[in-house]
């Protein structure tokens, strides 16, 4: 249960309302190439219009570092908000200052203004209190709907609160609420895929789903750390050299509780090699556990022992079949599926089809989280490139929920309070 107020909590009618919002989306030639996050955020904008609500929107976009950059500008973002909601949205060329003043000061009830990016000020995410104090004036209400900020103190997530009633908009309080009860209650069994480049960016959630979950599987860059640590020669493949004794504690941590009660770890057994991660360059499966791919390629002949090693010219860029099918069958058995990170190079284009060349690792565990194969679990999808992914494929409305934070979701995964979250009122 949600232990903070929301805009369903407190009287809203005909107030000012400063609302955060998350709106840093992919631009490709000042053009959103994803409107996931501002089509998310519709519900709670929706809400305040209905109560004749003055909207002041803030929000950023990538990292311009405390500069004022137009390859950052929120502008594209106005217009299609506007689109979506076939509504004029205002745009001020700052989020502070005397002209922004007057645009909040002219703003009448069910008007909605978005203020440019927030980073453009390095008071933002120096949590500035003279700086949160400018952004909350004119406004009665602060409202926190930017789930994909709040595990950061910054001015508009953290100082903001100290001038103005902080509550949580819709799509904050969804998603605290999904990601905390699968977390702490689950339909069993629970089955935890995580991907990703960096052990260190996920060990916290590696150890929780080791204490946690029934079938936890390591996939993406990561798991090549994994893979070294255990002695297995990978070539050129990314891994991180610094973090193999952090592995190989992970995996002492994963046998022990193996001996305790019904759990799997899976570290990929066969991947898929290539020289160089590009869409013409010819790939080929390794198997360095049963050696099974090498003998069925090379039968009547026995393999050669290069067949099922990785060259040192070689990099791992997505998991093999055999692995894949392992893990679309404890899918199978599954009931929650907690997936972040995705198992391969998803961005590479293929020739053949939509699927690249390292992503058929991925597209197995699509398959097998929508149901192809007979059971469908309830799924919970966080990280930026895999929903990205997702969202490519034209696949969102298959999983229960995907998450428009990707660090955020990473902290409230691993048990953390966040900061945005804990900064809003108490319910009574």
């Amino acid at each position: 249960m949600f232990l903070k107020k929301t805009i369903r909590d407190i009287d809203l009618e005909n107030k000012t309302v400063l609302l955060r919002t998350d709106y840093n989306v992919p631009l490709i030639n000042d053009q959103i190439a994803d409107d996931y996050r501002i089509k998310q955020s519709l519900e709670t904008i929706n809400y305040l219009l209905s109560k004749n609500c003055k909207i002041i929107i803030i929000s950023h976009l990538g990292r311009p570092e405390g500069k004022v950059n137009d390859k950052f500008s929120l502008f594209p973002v106005a217009k299609s908000l506007g689109q979506i909601l076939s509504k004029d949205v205002q745009f001020g060329l700052d989020c502070i200052g005397p002209k922004t003043d007057q645009l909040k000061a002219n703003l009448k009830p069910r008007e909605i203004l978005l203020l440019e990016n927030l980073r453009f000020h390095p008071e933002e995410e120096n949590n500035d209190p003279e700086f949160g104090k400018a952004l909350a004036s004119y406004a009665d209400v602060f409202v926190q709907d930017g789930f994909g900020v709040v595990h950061r103190a910054h001015a508009s997530t953290s100082a903001v609160t100290k001038f103005l009633p902080s509550v949580a908009g819709l799509l904050l309080e969804k998603e605290v609420d999904t990601i905390t009860n699968v977390m702490k209650n689950p339909d069993r069994p629970l089955c935890a895929v995580i991907g990703g480049a960096k052990i260190v960016d996920k060990i916290e959630i590696i150890e929780r789903f080791i204490e946690s979950a029934d079938f936890l599987v390591l996939g993406g860059a990561m798991s090549n750390t994994f893979l070294s640590a255990q002695g297995h020669h990978i070539g050129e493949s990314l891994y991180d050299k610094d973090e193999l004794k952090l592995a190989k504690d992970l995996i002492q941590k994963a046998e022990e509780q193996k001996k305790k009660r019904n759990f799997i770890f899976l570290i990929p057994f066969d991947g898929v090699v290539s020289k160089d991660p590009k869409e013409n360059i010819p790939t080929r499966i390794v198997d360095w556990s049963t050696y099974a791919i090498a003998d069925i390629e090379n039968y009547p002949k026995k393999p050669p022992k290069e067949d099922f090693k990785i060259k040192k010219d070689e990099k791992i860029l997505d998991i093999g079949p055999f692995s894949g099918a392992f893990i679309a069958g404890g899918v199978q058995l599954a009931k929650t599926v907690v997936w972040n990170g995705t198992l391969g190079v998803t961005e590479i284009k293929g020739y053949h089809n939509q699927v690249g060349p390292y992503a058929h690792g991925t597209d197995l565990l699509i398959q097998a989280i929508l149901g192809d194969f007979g059971n469908k679990p309830f799924s919970l999808v966080g990280g930026g490139d895999t929903v990205g992914y997702i969202r490519e494929r034209g696949l969102s409305d298959g999983f229960n929920h995907l998450s428009t934070g990707g660090g955020a979701s990473l902290e409230l995964m691993s048990g953390h309070q966040l900061p945005g979250v804990e900064a809003l009122l108490n319910k009574d």
